[in-house]
């Protein structure tokens, strides 16, 4: 199996669970965090939705400065509603696809940087900086499932039940 088909048939599987997990998202909750030292619900919804831009960056760019020295140029609205998150998770899906389709085993094996200030902070061949980035992204659905929990909503079936959904999915 090729690189890149591999990480297609798992990004479709974890879009499929982001997706489940975004249409729980309540309205009128974007500011909502469970400490003081928590990021807000929106925020973290907002990341959950577009994490697979980050995929389409890995494979069609050589290198991403998360804080560059004259400020960011990524100005993102936020996504507020369920429908918005899930409209924002499609999308990001589709250029994360796209990019993996006209891509080669021989590019993913080319080096990434992840940059701050100027500064290498991360480098690795693609596919798995690629990979990392879709552990990061199940890690913070897990950390949403967690807020939905604790706001009262329903946590949906994701890798298997939840308290609220018995199938598996």
């Amino acid at each position: 199996m090729k690189l890149n088909e591999f990480l297609l048939a798992e990004l479709d599987r974890e879009v499929d669970r982001s997706r489940r997990a975004l249409e729980q998202v309540p309205e009128g909750k974007y500011d909502w965090k469970p400490h003081d030292r928590s990021m807000i619900f929106g925020y973290l919804a907002d990341m959950v939705a577009t994490i697979p831009s980050w995929i389409a960056m890995e494979v069609t760019m050589n290198e991403l400065d998360i804080a560059p020295t004259d400020g960011s140029t990524m100005k993102q609205e936020p996504n507020k509603t369920s429908a918005a998150l899930v409209a924002a998770l499609d999308k990001s899906a589709a250029a994360a696809r796209d990019a993996l389709k006209k891509t080669s085993d021989e590019h993913l094996q080319t080096t990434w940087q992840l940059k701050a200030r100027g500064q290498v902070v991360q480098e690795a061949p693609r596919y798995q900086m690629i990979q990392d980035t879709i552990n990061h992204w199940a890690h913070h659905r897990g950390q949403m499932t967690v807020y939905l929990r604790l706001m009262g909503a329903t946590v949906p079936a994701l890798y298997g039940p939840s308290a609220d959904d018995k199938s598996f999915k």
